[in-house]
């Protein structure tokens, strides 16, 4: 089968898919703007297409990003008339649509099935738009508005896709029931045979000192440090935390970048902001036990898990985080928001200790508890482990889960373009 992988952060989602498809036997493509000239990876011939042009200056605010989109799906799509022109005809188009290269991609090639990566829909009820009302849209009747457009993109690829794949039962449904019925759910998969407790891990923190299992370590991981993924929560507890636990050492990873929601002041960081907020409330000398350790390397990572006494994990109803799966792989005891999807892998009590995502103390009082009892943590973390293991193993779960997904598009009938 000729497959052809599209992700403007490739590999992103497809980093285990795509090598196994090249391993079967499948001739696999990849067209992405990360790479500035042709590269084979782990099997997959991954081709670069540019981007010519940013967004019109002066447009309409609320299509910007729709704008965005069509700009790149016009870029993908000169780039796949040079690969069809090469006599490249893939069977299955796998895409993450999200930012709308894919667009067009049925006009290049009529008779491939497209399977959309589907990660989550912007829904317009309050929950959805109104979680967390400290961020609330000073015009709020405009939001429904705004997320309609912003769906454009969605709408358009339901037209012209077969099916999708979604990671969590969550995100599927927030899909419209019309496209709902044709997403399979399954995670991307974690190496849980690499991802697992080490009474050995070590973390270098800087200035010659390392933490590691004898110590009080309380974790808190994201991409970027915001307020989607809670971070405005975990800080405003810490004064409290930290005089509660004389001894905890407190690593933050995650950029100050923005990933989602709402952007910051103009020239600050929702890292910097929150950590001011706070600063005062804490002594110098509790503060250097507070550690922001940025973006690190995987393995690092991996060491700030294996040496976590407690580790936390809040999300507004969003998207899974893949560290939360990892943290649960790796044995650690955690702490979690009472939100979706997250209560699809921690169930409280068992495999792990759920929380209102917005109340401060009842996050410290959780943390407190666990830290005084070790056996309860011990017995969360295998339960954890365990979960992850059975439900979201990478080769003996999600990518067999994936190929099956792949092989089922591959044989239904094709979709045509909309007059």
């Amino acid at each position: 089968m000729r497959i052809l992988l599209i992700h403007q952060n490739f590999p992103g989602q497809y980093k285990h898919l795509g090598p196994a498809l090249a391993k079967r036997g499948d001739e696999v493509v990849a067209l992405t703007p990360k790479v500035k000239k042709p590269v084979n990876w782990n099997g997959v011939r991954v081709l670069p297409y540019s981007i010519s042009r940013g967004s019109t200056k002066g447009i309409h605010p609320w299509v910007v990003d729709f704008e965005t989109k069509v700009i790149r799906a016009e870029a993908c799509f000169h780039a796949a008339l040079k690969l069809r022109d090469s006599g490249f005809e893939p069977d299955v188009i796998l895409a993450h649509f999200g930012w709308g290269e894919s667009l067009f991609l049925k006009d290049v090639w009529p008779k491939a099935r497209i399977g959309l990566y589907c990660e989550l829909y912007y829904k317009s009820d309050q929950d959805s738009i109104d979680f967390d009302p400290e961020f609330s849209s000073t015009h709020p009747a405009l939001v429904p508005l705004k997320l309609r457009i912003r769906n454009l993109n969605n709408h358009l690829h339901f037209d012209i896709a077969e099916a999708g794949l979604s990671p969590t039962k969550f995100q599927a449904g927030t899909f419209p029931p019309s496209f709902r019925e044709h997403i399979t759910v399954a995670h991307d998969g974690i190496d849980t045979n690499h991802v697992t407790a080490n009474t050995d891990a070590e973390l270098r923190i800087g200035d010659g000192q390392s933490l590691t299992g004898k110590d009080e370590v309380i974790t808190f991981i994201n991409r970027n440090l915001e307020p989607y993924r809670g971070y405005h929560v975990f800080m405003r507890a810490l004064p409290e935390l930290l005089r509660k636990r004389p001894k905890a050492q407190i690593v933050l990873l995650g950029d100050d970048e923005l990933s989602y929601g709402a952007r910051p002041p103009e020239g600050k960081t929702w890292k910097q902001i929150f950590a001011d907020e706070v600063r005062s409330e804490i002594s110098d000398a509790d503060w250097q036990r507070v550690h922001f350790l940025g973006r690190v390397p995987y393995e690092v990572f991996l060491s700030v898990l294996q040496v976590s006494r407690v580790h936390v994990y809040l999300t507004y109803p969003f998207v899974l985080s893949w560290s939360l799966i990892e943290a649960m792989s790796a044995e650690c005891a955690i702490v979690a928001s009472d939100t979706a999807p997250v209560k699809e892998v921690i169930k409280n009590g068992k495999t792990g200790v759920l929380m209102d995502f917005f109340d401060t103390k009842a996050l410290v009082r959780r943390i407190d508890s666990l830290l005084m009892d070790e056996k309860r943590r011990a017995k969360l973390g295998a339960a954890a482990r365990a979960f992850a293991v059975k439900n979201y193993d990478l080769q003996s779960r999600c990518l067999p889960a994936q190929l099956k997904w792949v092989d089922k598009l591959a044989k239904l009938p094709i979709k045509t373009l909309p007059s």
